[in-house]
Order: C-alpha cells, then sequence, then structure tokens
C-alpha cells in the first residue's frame, strides 16, 4: 500500500489531520474540509469518505479497511480506538425505497425523499466485514458487530450485535479497557 506523505495530505485540506497517520493513495476523499482525522489512523486501499454538511470526525487509533466507505450528508463520528472492517458502510443519508418517490442523487429534491441522519460509532466499536450501517444510528463504547450485518437500530454499550437485521448475541467482555490504559501510559497519554 503507498502512503500519501504528509505535504499531499495537506494538500487536500482536511479540516484536521493528525500525527501518524498513513492514507492509502488508493483511497478517495469528497468534501475534505468538512473530514477530520485524529493521530494514529489508518486508511487503507479503495476506501471512500464523502462528507456531507456534517462532516466525517475521525478519532485517534482507528483502522478503516480495504474497501470501506462513509457517505452521507449529515455527521458521522467514528470515536478512539474503534475498528472498521473490510468492506463496511456507513450512510448518513438514504434513499426512500419504498417506491413513493423517486431515487438517487441525480433527480431534483422534489422528486426525493432522503433521510438524512447522524451516525456515531462509540469508543473500541469493532464493526465486523461487509456489514452496513444507516442514518440514526448510534453505536455505544464497546458494542461489536458481526460480519455482514445490517445495523438499521443503535446498539447498547458492549453488547454483541449480529444478523439482518441485527438482534444482540450478548455481552462484550471488557479487557480491551485495562489494555487501552497500559497502551496510553506505555506513550506517555496519561
Amino acid at each position: 500500500m503507498a502512503i500519501l506523505t504528509l505535504p499531499e495530505l495537506l494538500d487536500m485540506n482536511f479540516a484536521n489531520i493528525g500525527e501518524n497517520v498513513f492514507i492509502s493513495n488508493k483511497a478517495s476523499f469528497y468534501n475534505c474540509q468538512k473530514i477530520s482525522i485524529g493521530n494514529n489512523v489508518r486508511i487503507d486501499d479503495f476506501c471512500v469518505i464523502s462528507a456531507g454538511q456534517g462532516g466525517v470526525h475521525i478519532g485517534n487509533n482507528i483502522h478503516l479497511a480495504v474497501y470501506s466507505s462513509i457517505i452521507g450528508a449529515e455527521a458521522v463520528v467514528i470515536s478512539d480506538f474503534a475498528n472498521i472492517s473490510s468492506r463496511v458502510s456507513i450512510y448518513s443519508s438514504s434513499d426512500d425505497y419504498s417506491g413513493t418517490t423517486m431515487t438517487n442523487p441525480m433527480i431534483p429534491d422534489e422528486f426525493k425523499s432522503v433521510t438524512h441522519a447522524p451516525v456515531h460509532i462509540g469508543r473500541h466499536v469493532i464493526i465486523g466485514s461487509g456489514s452496513i450501517i444507516l442514518p440514526n444510528v448510534t453505536l455505544e463504547e464497546g458494542v461489536a458487530i458481526g460480519s455482514l450485518s445490517l445495523v438499521n437500530k443503535d446498539c447498547e454499550r458492549f453488547g454483541v450485535y449480529a444478523g439482518i437485521p441485527i438482534k444482540k448475541i450478548k455481552e462484550r467482555k471488557m479487557d480491551f479497557l485495562d489494555l487501552e490504559k497500559k497502551y496510553l501510559s506505555s506513550i506517555g497519554n496519561i
């Protein structure tokens, strides 16, 4: 994976770009002035981040794996230590699929009914490969989403969810919270 250099990243005019950022030169970004990227972030090949008016806010110690996408008009927040696996799609906008209106961005707004709502991905959330996150969803701290899941509702802290649509399967262990403290202490952040 070829990584964009710091001068290349600065030329893109991101709202914020942190330190120790590794972004593939094969990733695509739209409306960069609405995209904020924290420290220790890796964004792999073929990821697409298209920020709307609400922006995309990526915290610290984040990985966006190959072919992931973040798209929509409203805010998308990805909190510290989150992991977005390959082919995950996060939407803060979605067309009406009922058939009562037309769809797609090439149709004027008066003929469509698009839902725009923020998405919040909490600290230490992990989203499995191929999952889809729809608008108006909050994944609270420590949530784990199984691969190939459709997330159409909020998920409670430290829950493990999977399915189409998602259902809570069990509670997630919280050992990683102690490891977070050790990690932050080791790098002098405590």
